[in-house]
């Protein structure tokens, strides 16, 4: 069964871009029914002992508590990993060398990953990913569903997340999305997201 993730910085060392009473609801109230809900939904199905990341690849076998709450599990620890309070460069090695590659620059990156997270219509995330091939890839999926999921058009393995729900911002950014993701460039944790990278081949 699975518990709430611990944080790896306090609820106040992301402000300005995220302010602390944000970050305290969304990860003591949202993440925490998310987990709370996905081991209900796992005990009530039998399905305690199987690997999230596997079932959220077969997720079209699985019912809808399990794909809302185990997208919403996995979205979000994967969210707060690649959080720093101190703005980071891209480490020197594959991850660099496949980023530049796909992207050119970090401008070119920063536009299209910031058009995925502000266009998305409603509730949802957007990621950067790692297609089995190991192409690097943009997109963005609704509700709490991610690219690992079958139901998804483009499959990969999420290294990179935005939370694009209001809850994730409102407090701080009202309805001003674009502000929101613009700061989020400002606090991503590289390195993290280098080693997420390794970690599908």
């Amino acid at each position: 069964m699975y518990t709430l993730p611990e944080l790896q910085f306090t609820y106040d060392e992301l402000e300005p871009y995220i302010d602390a009473e944000t970050m305290r609801i969304h990860h003591t109230k949202h993440h925490q029914g998310y987990t709370d809900k996905l081991n209900n939904a796992l005990k009530e199905g039998g399905w305690e002992n199987e690997n999230l990341e596997d079932i959220l690849r077969n997720i079209s076998k699985y019912n809808t508590a399990v794909r809302n709450n185990g997208g919403g599990f996995y979205n979000h620890s994967l969210f707060w990993n690649i959080l720093a309070p101190d703005k980071t460069e891209i480490p020197e090695g594959e991850f660099k060398n496949a980023f530049y590659e796909t992207f050119g620059t970090m401008e070119n990156f920063i536009g299209h990953f910031g058009d995925a997270a502000k266009s998305r219509f409603g509730s949802g995330w957007a990621w950067l990913s790692v297609e089995d091939s190991g192409k690097l890839f943009i997109s963005s999926t609704a509700n709490q569903d991610n690219p690992l999921m079958d139901s998804e058009e483009q499959n990969g393995t999420p290294i990179l997340g935005l939370d694009v729900w209001e809850h994730a911002y409102y407090l701080n950014y009202q309805n001003r999305r674009p502000d929101y993701v613009s700061a989020f460039f400002e606090m991503i944790d590289w390195s993290t997201v280098a080693k997420n990278y390794m970690n599908t081949k």
